[in-house]
């Protein structure tokens, strides 16, 4: 209970900010609440932060053990073919029953098969999990993989342009993003840290990380191979965002909607540590216990979370960006950023990692540091992805030379840094963009430029949430080393000025 007061004490610092802008807005002129719609955002508010703590106190208990477990486990078997095998399916189960793809499926139904779509993603995990552990197995440096996956993704998307379907090239990227949710990144996470610890070598700090960012590179490549290939219908349809009349059963609907959701997505991760533990883990009862409560933390904790921010505020979000829409364009750009930084804080999946980076760097890399990084890059994307609904311009003028850079950095910082920085990228593009944020800029869109340019225009926001981070904390890492090798000069200066007569003699 000491532990769940103080998750929940971080999560209400965390989901306070957003919540008070909002109320904030609504003492406007520009922004108009109805009393069942104030009601519905302040109770979903609430059900956001005990979410919110309950699932970090879940990802303590369980979701990080258990990946740790198995990845250390699979990795003592000795048997890389089985390693390779349980990886692959274990991507394609959790992807296809994450519950923030679905929600990307169902907004894009008017584009594309749903079902299709999500197993797409679930292949394109699955094989870039596979990817990612053969890394660790054979010690390459994630920089160079990342270059040279990131070329044959830039490849696919000429695919796009060849094939006429250059509006489909945002969902493509905004499909990297929304795979690494709260349930994928706990797990993933920690598997490869069991991995890294059982299989790395001196670098293992190094490989701790990276999966994540490996893993994001396959939804983009199969959606946009899906696209060059098939022909579809680009007449997009803007979803139903307005809230319910009657809040109770709205609340009941999606609860049991979303329960099912995380049940199935959390059952696959949970089977799949039930056959490890009964094959080769062999832990304790007490241990298992501790788990299992974990597990029920994570679950309560998830379906009231998105329960939340589903029923509260995705249409908040809609109607807070079609309105907002009349005021001077540069006060939305400000929100914007506002907003992306905001946003950072009530991710629930940031949490983790900040402890997971923490732990692993022993405090190299400090949580305010990696948070800092983090909420620049996420506020400076929302901002940039207003200007670009203003303009009107395609995301190539984002995603090629942000990428660019990117890359370029890995060659001039640590390894470690470069990383964490893709890692953070996918973390930070969670359920709280595509539920407030994606509809956030939808409103936005649709008050200026139209419905029919939704797609091209508004999509793209959740890439740009995953890619700006790249860059920050990579500057970060570059601002280390200057540092370090300052320190190191300043330090052989004073040796060399220093007195003769002050160095002892011991002969």
């Amino acid at each position: 209970m000491k532990e769940l007061y103080v998750k929940i004490k971080e999560s209400l610092l965390s989901a306070l900010p957003i919540t008070l802008i909002v109320y904030l807005l609504a003492l406007t002129p520009w922004f108009n609440l109805s009393g069942t719609e104030l009601l519905t955002f302040s109770i979903s508010a609430v059900m956001l932060i005990l979410g919110l703590g309950l699932f970090g106190l879940g990802a303590d208990l369980a979701m990080t053990p258990m990946g740790t477990y198995v990845g250390s486990g699979l990795s003592k078997q000795r048997k890389l073919g089985l390693l390779l095998v349980s990886c692959f399916v274990l991507g394609l189960l959790i992807t296809i029953a994450e519950p923030d793809l679905q929600v990307l499926a169902s907004q894009v139904s008017s584009v594309m098969n749903g079902t299709m779509l999500i197993y797409a993603v679930g292949l394109g995990v699955g094989a870039f999990l596979v990817i990612a552990v053969l890394r660790i197995v054979f010690r390459r440096q994630l920089s160079n993989i990342l270059m040279l996956f990131y070329m044959l993704l830039f490849a696919a998307a000429l695919l796009l342009v060849v094939n006429g379907n250059m509006n489909l090239l945002p969902l493509a990227f905004d499909s990297g993003g929304v795979t690494t949710g709260p349930i994928t990144v706990p797990f993933l996470m920690a598997l490869c840290v069991g991995i890294s610890g059982v299989l790395g070598d001196h670098r293992s700090q190094e490989n701790s990380f990276g999966m994540v960012a490996l893993c994001s590179i396959g939804p983009i490549l199969a959606v946009l191979l899906l696209g060059a290939f098939t022909n579809n219908n680009l007449s997009y349809t803007v979803p139903d965002y307005a809230a319910d009349g009657d809040i109770l059963e709205s609340y009941l609907h999606t609860a049991a909607h979303t329960a099912k959701e995380v049940a199935i997505a959390l059952g696959m991760i949970v089977l799949f540590f039930g056959i490890c533990q009964a094959l080769f883990l062999k832990l304790p009862k007490r241990r298992l216990i501790k788990i299992a409560l974990g597990v029920v933390f994570t679950y309560v904790g998830l379906v009231m979370f998105l329960t939340g921010v589903s029923v509260g505020f995705m249409p908040i979000g809609y109607k807070l960006g079609t309105q907002l829409a009349a005021v001077h364009p540069a006060l939305l750009v400000v929100l914007g950023l506002v907003m992306g930084v905001l946003v950072v804080l009530a991710e629930p999946a940031i949490h983790v990692l900040n402890a997971q980076v923490d732990d692993v760097t022993s405090g190299a890399v400090s949580k305010r540091s990696l948070m800092t990084g983090l909420c620049i890059g996420v506020g400076a994307s929302i901002a940039l992805s207003v200007i670009r609904i203003i303009f009107d311009f395609s995301l190539v003028y984002y995603v090629i030379p942000g990428y660019f850079i990117s890359l370029a950095l890995s060659l001039f910082v640590p390894p470690v840094y470069t990383a964490i920085a893709f890692d953070s990228g996918g973390v930070a593009s969670g359920p709280m963009t595509s539920t407030f944020i994606l509809p956030f800029v939808t409103g936005i869109c649709v008050a200026i430029q139209g419905s029919d340019a939704v797609l091209r225009d508004a999509f793209g926001v959740v890439a740009l949430v995953a890619m700006t981070p790249l860059i920050t904390i990579q500057l970060l890492g570059f601002k280390s080393v200057i540092s370090q090798r300052v320190r190191e000069r300043r330090a052989m200066k004073r040796i060399l000025d220093a007195d003769d007569q002050q160095i002892i003699n011991f002969m």
